[in-house]
């Protein structure tokens, strides 16, 4: 299980997206553990579930960091035809692998937020910013894959010659693991997991059937740790 890249140095100060789930909040807190210092953000698009955002300010709140929430409810109006923003199409149950998971996909998200956290670190002088995407990602989300992160990364640089902090860095160093890896470098970190959120479907407990529910049943029963989380369905 490779993390670190070679061309990758330890940010001073990060932007990290910050949804309140499972993978942005371990990579939050494997950049604290690598004395980082953070500002989380987090963005209301109109998902139905909302309820992450809670979650995303308990999470800075125990890191210490500064939190910002980023009001994209118009926009996400907009963005009809995805389960997460339109009530009128149904959360998929199933795995990501699974073609039903395309009802998930909210078009250019990440590269939407990750333009927005650009901005954002140049107000703050950060020298990165960061997001959580990784493998298991990969089949359903463009917009999570490698060769985008590389393109962004480059294009962020050009947007902004002569704005960034010296050394500046799009960071995405989840995106060769799996969810199972995500929950074992959290286990080793302490990270509070029952203070993430997962579920797609946003009621008042994970529901525990969509890609997500699934996704993080699976990664802690591979790894034989025990999942605070509790779901509707048993």
């Amino acid at each position: 299980m490779t993390i670190e890249h070679p061309e990758h140095r330890h940010p001073e100060h990060a932007v990290v997206i910050a949804s309140g789930g499972l993978d942005s909040t371990v990579l939050a807190y494997w950049l604290a553990a690598r004395h980082s210092r953070l500002t989380l953000v987090s963005f209301d698009y109109g998902q139905r579930h909302r309820v992450e955002l809670d979650h995303a300010a308990e999470i800075a709140r125990l890191l210490l960091s500064p939190h910002r929430i980023i009001d994209l409810t118009s926009l996400g109006a907009l963005l009809t035809g995805s389960a997460l923003t339109d009530t009128s199409v149904a959360v998929p149950d199933g795995h990501y692998t699974d073609e039903s998971m395309a009802a998930t996909v909210v078009p250019n998200r990440n590269a939407i937020m990750l333009d927005i956290a650009v901005a954002a670190a140049i107000a703050v002088r950060a020298d990165a910013v960061a997001f959580g995407a990784h493998a298991g990602d990969h089949t359903v989300y463009p917009d999570c894959r490698p060769e985008f992160v590389e393109r962004f990364a480059r294009s962020a640089q050009t947007a902004n010659e002569g704005l960034l902090a010296p050394g500046f860095q799009v960071l995405a160093p989840f995106l060769t693991l799996t969810k199972t890896d995500i929950v074992r470098v959290g286990e080793a970190l302490g990270v509070p997991f029952a203070r993430t959120w997962s579920c797609y479907r946003g009621r008042e407990v994970h529901c525990g059937t969509c890609g997500t529910c699934t996704e993080r049943r699976e990664a802690f029963r591979s790894n034989g740790i025990a999942d605070p989380t509790v779901y509707w369905a048993a």
